[in-house]
């Protein structure tokens, strides 16, 4: 099992939601965050007053799946989030050691 985390474009979280149905991917969640990498901010004029947005806005989408869909996921990910300009986002993988299901308390694979 992996955690597949997703940090994209607040306005291509439905896109990614459709394709990641599409592909079978049951459960995802999704966090609204702010951060920077290579965009750095912008300016903007506000009243008259010109100021720097040092943080954009940014959804975080995590997903468990199988290691079978791993791949599917990632691609899902990367054609539906990908506008071709700076700040598309990030696609990070890590393992799981265990998940268990609070309502039942199936673990592993079966959780999911």
């Amino acid at each position: 099992m992996k955690m597949i985390m997703a940090v994209i474009k607040p306005f291509k979280l439905d896109e990614v939601r459709e394709a990641l149905s599409g592909i079978g991917v049951t459960g995802i969640t999704v966090t609204e965050v702010k951060g920077f990498g290579r965009q750095k901010g912008h300016t903007e004029l506000y009243r008259g007053a010109e100021y720097v947005v040092d943080f954009l806005p940014k959804v975080k989408i995590e997903a468990a799946v199988p290691d079978t869909l791993v791949e599917r996921t990632i691609e899902a990910i990367e054609t539906s989030a990908r506008t071709g300009k700076i700040g598309d986002g990030k696609i990070f993988v890590s393992d799981i050691e265990q998940v268990v299901r609070i309502r039942t308390g199936e673990t592993g694979g079966d959780a999911l």
